[in-house]
């Protein structure tokens, strides 16, 4: 057996290799509700870290690896890579399939969870807004998924919202650009996939009646047009309203994407305007840049938010200052107020995106500032004590996730 990795953890090479990862012993695993899958998938926990395990071929997986290693490497929302574990065989010498393992999403639930009968119509639409960004931000970057699929995607809250990951990679290819036909192409496995998924979800009868499958993948296809419009149509602007692709810009910012370059040339009357949008991220990595802070788009928005609202009231000029004065005032403070057992149910930066939302719901009840300190012994004792942490997702299964998810 051969182990290559790009995080090494010692532990890896105690697991039970030699036999089938379908008979893999139950003391080795983790009980995690999951989707439709081709291949054998457990899931294992080590030191405090789950794995994904897939069983596949040899080249699928080195394929696989090599790709979210370079997803990786161009920061894009898919899960982490670890290792490939080749040439096993069985006691008795017969040859096993590889094994491709990823690390598993910190705090995500799978799509089983969350398309439920308890999923309420603005929470699908979170869901689906997601979606739509995650293949609108993988089609700019230049990868083309072929398997567009609710089973491949994990979500994660974002302050209100969902932040969609890709989990499966070994149909994708990575190119300098894609072409209509491939973006096409791929919006069309994603349109068969997800009334598929769906029609499975409606026979499992975990799909609320009210949902309609058709009306579903209309819906998503819809959005994914609208936002890919959104952040590549060529714009004509008048010669006397220039102000108007600065706004276009910020409009484009404040959806999270950041735009590299603006190529512009001239018409009768005017400018004809192109934006070349790079990437999603805008806010997430703005945020990295003043207080090192990693987080999803929205929360880095609202703690933005925030941060400037410091600034303002402090009277600073200086944003690196300013910053630097919020994280160790505000940010900081609040997540020490979080007494330990509470810690794993959510994120830091989410936790402090709910204070936030926390603090003016009480404020505008109040009719006055109600201040930091009594929104978060509020917030700590009537919401996040509420809340199931991460272990005790892991451990249940689709029907019981609904009861207890937004």
């Amino acid at each position: 057996m051969r182990i290559t990795s790009a995080l090494i953890d010692p532990a890896l090479l105690d697991l039970p290799w030699h036999i089938p990862l379908e008979d893999w012993p139950a003391d080795h695993l983790v009980a995690l509700p999951q989707g439709i899958s081709r291949h054998v998938v457990r899931f294992v926990k080590l030191n405090d870290t789950v794995y994904a395990m897939k069983e596949t071929r040899e080249r699928i997986a080195e394929k696989e690896y090599d790709l979210l290693r370079a997803l990786e490497r161009i920061d894009f929302p898919a899960v982490q890579a670890v290792a490939i574990a080749t040439d096993r065989q069985t006691k008795e010498g017969e040859p096993l399939e590889t094994v491709l393992v990823t690390r598993h999403l910190q705090f995500s639930l799978p799509y089983r969870a969350l398309f439920s009968r308890v999923l309420r119509p603005e929470t699908m639409n979170r869901l689906l807004d997601a979606l739509a960004a995650l293949i609108v931000r993988m089609h700019l970057t230049g990868f083309s998924w072929g398997d567009c699929s609710l089973s491949n995607t994990l979500f994660r809250r974002d302050a209100g919202a969902f932040a969609a990951y890709l989990v499966d990679a070994e149909t994708g290819n990575l190119y300098p650009k894609l072409s209509e036909g491939q973006r096409s192409e791929d919006i069309e496995i994603l349109r068969l996939n997800i009334f598929g998924e769906c029609l499975d979800l409606q026979a499992a009868e975990l799909l609320h009646e009210s949902i309609d499958p058709e009306a579903v993948v209309d819906d998503i296809v819809a959005r994914y047009e609208r936002l890919w419009h959104e952040v590549t149509y060529e714009q004509e602007v008048a010669k006397d309203a220039r102000h108007h692709i600065e706004r276009r810009i910020r409009r484009l910012n404040e959806m999270g994407f950041d735009v590299a370059e603006v190529s512009m040339s001239t018409m009768d009357g005017g400018y004809r305007v192109r934006p070349k949008v790079v990437d999603a991220g805008y806010h997430t990595r703005r945020l990295m840049r003043l207080t090192g802070l990693d987080a999803e788009e929205n929360q880095a928005r609202q703690l933005l938010n925030d941060l400037d609202t410091y600034r303002a009231e402090s009277h600073l000029t200086d944003e690196q200052q300013a910053a630097h004065r919020w994280l160790t005032e505000v940010f900081e403070p609040v997540v020490r107020a979080v007494p330990a057992n509470l810690r794993q149910k959510l994120e830091p930066q989410e936790i402090f995106s709910q204070i936030i939302q926390h603090k003016w719901l009480l404020s505008e009840r109040a009719g006055r500032d109600v201040g930091m300190g009594p929104t978060v012994q509020s917030y700590l004792t009537e919401v996040l004590v509420n809340k199931p942490d991460e272990q005790a997702v892991l451990g249940m299964e689709p029907d019981e996730l609904s009861s207890v998810l937004p």
